[in-house]
């Protein structure tokens, strides 16, 4: 472990801030208003699916740190998992109250979070090299899928009946599952990696660079209709390229962030450190912020010409800089986001702490 790693805080500010931005980056998507010109549609639309991806890679992570980081735990792991599946049954809870509840005009991530924890249980302490090759082989091929899935009959008769909600669990929705595990795979192979070291955090700064520099341009010069015939099977092709893409461009911010907080000069630290505390402040509380989110969104719905909605540059703003100032100060005064302690709490991770790692969840 380096030197850098050992003095790591117990949250590791970079994931924060990285976290952070992918927030902000749903806040653009959900509530932004239709633009006339097309480069700024197009730049809007970038706020749709890398934050999200962004979102499940730093969620990969976290469930790397909390299971040990760099040294993965020995003694304790059912009660680990344990506790994951009780978070994990409490997000799927959330997600369906809020739906009934307040019925946002966005799809609801934290259901999907959900299964996606339950369902990265039995892959939690595979090694680094499994947790990659599977992460990305499976993102070769599962955004395809899921493209495929959400345009069959079936997945449309699903649709039509009260369990809607499984379809978009596993294909139909903004957040398939089978898109999201392999992000979070190759989020929990960094959490095993130093973290704290130049040469890790330069590797995936490159291969982020790489996959970017390399899938998305070809994404965008497939032809219409983006689709090449596999067996029989007319596959989307450029969802899986863009995915593959776009996870590189959340791999790299990632380390950016990593590098802005912990392995520059001590100069350019403590001004990364300080520019970037509401952002980080932020991440620190995934959670607390995004319910909040979602209750400020439904009590701004309104109607426009006959039709619903909550769109606003105004709302996007007033979202970016009230939560940038509600969780400086909630953390910098009274530490952990409200909701994450409760969550915490309820799960028994307080009271079972029992593998000190330089790098917490």
């Amino acid at each position: 472990m380096t030197e850098v790693a050992e003095r790591m805080p117990g949250r590791v500010d970079g994931v924060d801030a990285a976290r952070g931005l992918a927030l902000i980056g749903m806040f653009v998507a959900h509530v932004s208003p239709v633009v006339e010109s097309f480069q700024a549609a197009e730049f809007i639309a970038l706020a749709d699916e890398r934050p999200r991806l962004l979102f499940a890679l730093t969620a990969g992570i976290g469930l790397g740190f909390i299971s040990g980081g760099m040294r993965p735990i020995v003694d304790g792991r059912q009660g680990l998992r344990r506790q994951i599946a009780i978070r994990a049954v409490i997000l799927v809870i959330l997600g369906f109250l809020i739906w009934a509840t307040l019925n946002p005009l966005v799809f609801i991530i934290l259901d999907v979070y959900g299964v996606a924890f339950l369902l990265m249980l039995p892959l939690l302490f595979i090694p680094i090299r499994a947790a990659l090759a599977l992460g990305i082989g499976l993102l070769a091929v599962t955004p395809a899928l899921a493209e495929l899935g959400a345009r069959t009959e079936f997945v449309d008769a699903v649709r039509d009946t009260p369990l809607r909600f499984l379809s978009d669990w596993i294909v139909g929705g903004a957040y398939p599952v089978i898109v999201w595990v392999p992000v979070m795979l190759i989020g929990l192979a960094f959490a095993r990696m130093d973290l704290g070291s130049p040469r890790v955090v330069g590797a995936i700064a490159l291969a982020g660079t790489a996959a970017a520099s390399v899938f998305l341009p070809i994404a965008t010069l497939l032809p219409p209709p983006d689709r090449v015939c596999v067996a029989g099977w007319w596959v989307p092709l450029r969802a899986s390229l863009e995915t593959l893409g776009n996870v590189g461009v959340g791999a790299l911010i990632v380390a950016a962030m990593l590098t802005l907080t912990a392995l520059a000069r001590p100069g350019v630290r403590r001004a990364a450190g300080t520019i970037l505390s509401p952002i980080t402040a932020m991440g620190s509380m995934p959670l607390s912020i995004y319910t909040l989110h979602l209750v400020v969104i439904s009590l701004a719905i309104r109607e426009e010409n006959g039709v619903q909605t909550d769109d606003s540059w105004a709302l996007v703003i007033g979202l970016v800089v009230g939560s940038m100032v509600f969780a400086w100060l909630w953390r910098r005064y009274l530490g952990r986001g409200p909701l994450e302690r409760a969550l915490r709490a309820a799960s028994g991770r307080d009271r079972a702490e029992r593998h000190p790692s330089p790098f917490r969840g």
